[in-house]
């Protein structure tokens, strides 16, 4: 194929769609371009050699008139599409989630945003929180843990690709440096606005890998969902008001 241009379409979502790309793939972003294709290719790099299975960085650049990279291409189908195939194979989805999860938090980068500070910037940017609601938010994330472990920011079965044993963690646009705790719980929410029935299975799957806590991951769930209630998807207010509340 010429590879001045993308092929098929093969991934869509909010920030970027992905495209064949000869053996490999082009992820190209919707908005911010330019600073999102440089962060998660610095962010790739950093990990690169370090023991976690992620894409690896062909190119960063400009392609037409949108910014993104080429990747080596993960092979095969999601775990959420793995998991509606055969139902009977959700738990053991779901460990392999964990374990993966658990991999990516024993990892630290220093050159990665502080988590709890991007989450204090989208509360404060969060247009649907009244202004005592936001301040005690901002509040009690003051209270909650740091940490300097890798936390992905996006972990959902859409995010991995491939077989249980060998399966590629994608998309690590929004990693940061900050308690496992927290980045247990986003994938909670995560589940919880688009599969909620596997939602509390997977916080006790990470749990019995682990050995955290539920109640050290649900501490961050009013914060977090505050926070995400600054990406503007307007169908989930409701619920995410609920939560933060």
């Amino acid at each position: 194929m010429n590879l001045d241009t993308p092929g098929e379409l093969i991934g869509t979502g909010k920030e970027a769609e992905v495209f064949a790309y000869g053996d490999d793939v082009l992820k190209l972003y919707r908005h911010n371009g330019k600073a999102q294709a440089f962060r998660e290719a610095a962010t790739l790099a950093a990990l690169a050699g370090g023991g976690l299975r992620i894409p690896d960085i062909r190119a960063a650049g400009q392609f037409g008139e949108r910014w993104g990279l080429v990747m080596s291409r993960a092979r095969g189908v999601p775990f959420a599409e793995a998991m509606v195939v055969d139902l009977s194979l959700v738990p053991s989805y779901l460990a392999a989630m964990a374990d993966l999860h658990a991999s990516i938090h024993t990892k630290r980068v220093s050159s990665l945003p502080v988590l709890k500070h991007r989450l204090a910037g989208r509360i404060e940017v969060a247009a649907a929180l009244d202004g005592s609601r936001r301040q005690h938010l901002l509040s009690s994330l003051s209270l909650l843990p740091d940490g300097e472990q890798l936390c992905h920011g996006d972990f959902h079965p859409f995010n991995i690709i491939g077989a249980i044993d060998s399966a590629v963690i994608i998309d690590w646009l929004d990693a940061a440096s900050g308690p496992p705790a927290a980045d247990v719980c986003r994938s909670y929410l995560l589940l919880l606005l688009v599969q909620p029935q596997i939602a509390g299975a997977y916080v006790d799957a990470y749990g019995r890998a682990t050995g955290m806590p539920t109640d050290a991951i649900f501490a961050w769930l009013p914060v977090l969902a505050a926070a995400r209630l600054s990406e503007g998807v307007a169908s989930e207010v409701p619920t995410l008001l609920e939560l933060a509340h």
